[in-house]
């Protein structure tokens, strides 16, 4: 119930703590874009005046979330259904079984080792590491014989990382620490002497904001110094590419993927290891996909996109570089393959569902891997042994762990989370729209059963549309319990991502982009024309490349949204760049050191394009002070835009959580204090809450 002392919300304007203009502009190409804010792009731990601007902002901010209705309600429902016991998925090396469990509340997951024959014990328990919980444990990768564990450290939600050993028998760390990691893959060698990890060079500043340049594959020897790390490979010469190396599970041979961007374009090198190889160019160029899938003997096997924007799989002499295909490309996108004993799965997406299918070596299809239902499915490492995990779960279904073997295509629950709902309570259903230019789209729609349909409720629509990542049916507890209050949630597969292959993820990027932004806009228009909404009633929600896509959109179209929850967006696409990890997102956004891409990124930026003279609809951006992915100096900005333009009296405000990054690794009580905040703010406004 809402708490006696909650105040009404929309009684009058909300008086904005007043933000300083500054003269700045951005000078390219002969144009200069004003600028305004750009102070507010220094580091909130560092800059007094940035730091006194996030705490007046979070004092209006979280003054008005206090006078909200059911606030207080939908955080103790969060509460309670976040209190279930969920599992990660299983690792097994030598028959010892490694994986995470969270009876519930935990803000961090704990990692547990299991022995054959034994009951799981606790090996590493981060909760402790931080009085507020948000020091998590990152990646993690045992040894092939199960004894030694190297595990990530991350502080903060920061994308950098700080590896450390652990013995598995005794649960106490070795003395080997290493430092400046970030976006790096742990491969064991297969005797355990060591492992190969990427870094990134010293840098004597802080790497907060830095962009990060020169990252560089080594192998660490157990009990030695960082310093005194083998360099396998680098390429100076071009300092923008990075690299990460795997070991086949025969431990032959290491393979090295180096990339540039964030698209799936690679180059391969390999090395054998007992011989003591250097890497040699196994394929050269950054045109396609290379994912690995497995070895036997002289043969690597690869998913890939080369003559096959859908994905093909692929055998390839380690000696000669001869290809032959094994499983040819088909109507559905092929989103990972992996060999297992004598035989290869491959994880493909049909209208954005997970369909597994099974082949012989020599890619004679052998059926279908039986799954639970309609939904997500994901894991599927690589064996020898042809046993292997893999989590399955959909909009009302939670996640489970299978237990999968290949040589019978069978698989069997090993473990099912409970949630305190039913999940026959809700219904999940596939609509196809048109965009702007005819695309046809899908978009999933989820609700109660009992909720009728034939006429308009609050809805709640997320998209992504970037990247190629695609956006699958998921179990979410805030989701769940957006829907137990009777809202509508709405997916839409929107172009960017790579539900349909390399084809739809350029439908949406580059000189593309701003079809993401149309097909949107046509998937709210679907959702008013077939009754299930309306635009006073419809609320949009989307982080990262996905609050980019909310803060255009509500720029271009603030008529057809009641509320908009932009998270940690990307929203200044002039300088974007500049930061961290911005710029390996030139694959997605385009150079603006170019003329062509800084014209078209100029006509949709979110916080360029903030237009006074239309009523917008309520916003409440969020992002985090320790964002050092999309730095939250984008989402101040556009607030403060928001905020001094006249776009009517429905309230624009920001929510700027501390010593939270872009999302990984945030604990529990944080994302549940969030959720709570986002649905009593956009429940509020679409009626919902009301």
């Amino acid at each position: 119930m809402m708490m006696s002392s909650a105040v009404p919300v929309v009684a009058a304007p909300i008086a904005y703590p007043e933000t300083q203009r500054g003269f700045e502009v951005e000078a390219r190409h002969g144009l200069s874009v004003p600028d305004p804010y750009r102070w507010l792009e220094a580091d909130v731990r560092t800059d007094a005046n940035v730091a006194k601007w996030v705490d007046t902002q979070n004092k209006v901010t979280m003054g008005y979330l206090a006078g909200l209705p059911k606030r207080e309600t939908i955080r103790q429902r969060l509460t309670e259904l976040y209190n279930y016991e969920r599992f990660g998925i299983p690792r097994v090396r030598s028959g010892v079984q490694f994986f995470t469990r969270n009876s519930g509340l935990q803000n961090q997951s704990v990692l547990y080792v299991q022995a054959p024959g034994a009951e799981p014990r606790v090996l590493i328990d981060p909760n402790p590491w931080a009085k507020d919980g948000a020091t998590a444990l990152a990646e993690w990768q045992p040894s092939e014989d199960g004894k030694l564990l190297v595990y990530a450290v991350q502080d903060g939600g920061t994308d950098w990382r700080t590896l450390k050993l652990r013995d598995v028998a005794t649960g106490q760390d070795l003395p080997d620490v290493i430092e400046w990691v970030k976006s790096s893959a742990i491969a064991w060698k297969k005797d355990g002497s060591g492992f190969y990890y990427s870094r990134f060079p010293e840098q004597a500043g802080p790497k907060y904001l830095g962009v990060s340049l020169n990252q560089k594959l080594y192998f660490h020897k157990l009990g030695t110094l960082q310093s005194a790390d083998q360099l396998i490979f680098e390429m100076p010469e071009y300092p923008k590419r990075g690299h990460f190396g795997q070991v086949t599970d025969d431990g032959r041979w290491l393979v090295i993927i180096t990339a540039e961007g964030t698209d799936d374009r690679y180059e391969v090198r390999i090395a054998d290891i007992a011989k003591g190889e250097k890497p040699r160019a196994l394929v050269t160029g950054l045109d396609h996909d290379w994912s690995l899938a497995g070895s036997k003997g002289d043969t690597l096997y690869f998913r890939t996109n080369n003559d096959a924007p859908k994905g093909r799989i692929i055998a390839m002499n380690a000696i000669t570089g001869a290809i032959r295909q094994i499983v040819p490309e088909g109507a559905a996108t092929l989103n990972g393959a992996s060999l297992l004993g004598n035989r290869l799965v491959a994880e493909t997406l049909e209208d954005a569902k997970s369909v597994v299918r099974l082949y012989e070596m020599d890619g004679k299809p052998v059926g279908v891997v039986p799954l639970p239902g309609i939904g997500t499915a994901g894991g599927f490492e690589s064996s020898d042994d042809g046993k292997t995990y893999f989590a399955f779960s959909s909009f009302a279904t939670p996640g489970s762990i299978w237990r999968y073997d290949a040589a019978t295509n069978k698989a069997t629950v090993e473990r099912q989370a409970k949630v305190a709902f039913d999940p026959a309570d809700y219904t999940v259903s596939q609509v196809f729209y048109p965009s702007k230019d005819g695309t046809r789209v899908p978009m999933f729609v989820a609700h109660r059963k009992d909720v009728d349909v034939s006429k308009p409720h609050p809805t709640l629509l997320y998209a992504y549309g970037g990247f190629n990542i695609s956006s699958t049916p998921g179990f979410s507890v805030s989701r769940l319990v957006w829907m137990e209050m009777g809202g509508v949630f709405a997916m839409a597969n929107i172009r960017g991502g790579g539900e349909y292959g390399k084809a739809w993820h350029d439908g949406g990027r580059l000189l593309n982009k701003q079809n993401v932004f149309d097909d949107f806009i046509a998937a709210g228009e679907a959702l008013v024309k077939q009754g299930t909404t309306t635009p006073q009633q419809l609320a949009i929600q989307g982080g990262s490349n996905g609050g980019l896509l909310v803060g255009a959109v509500t720029n271009q179209r603030p008529d057809l949204f009641a509320a908009a929850l932009p998270a940690v967006g990307v929203m200044d696409m002039l300088r974007y760049a500049n930061w961290t990890a911005g710029r390996y997102w030139v694959d997605d956004y385009g150079d603006v050191t170019k003329l062509e891409f800084f014209r078209y990124n100029l006509g949709f930026s979110p916080y360029h394009n903030v237009k006074g003279g239309k009523a917008y609809p309520a916003i409440l951006v969020t992002t985090a002070d320790t964002d050092d992915r999309v730095v939250p100096g984008h989402s101040f900005k556009y607030a403060a835009a928001l905020q001094a333009a006249p776009i009517g009296d429905k309230p624009h405000l920001i929510r700027i959580e501390t010593r939270a990054g872009h999302g990984s690794g945030k604990p529990t009580d944080k994302i549940i204090a969030e959720a709570a905040d986002l649905w009593a703010f956009a429940g509020y406004w679409t009626g919902l809450t009301k």
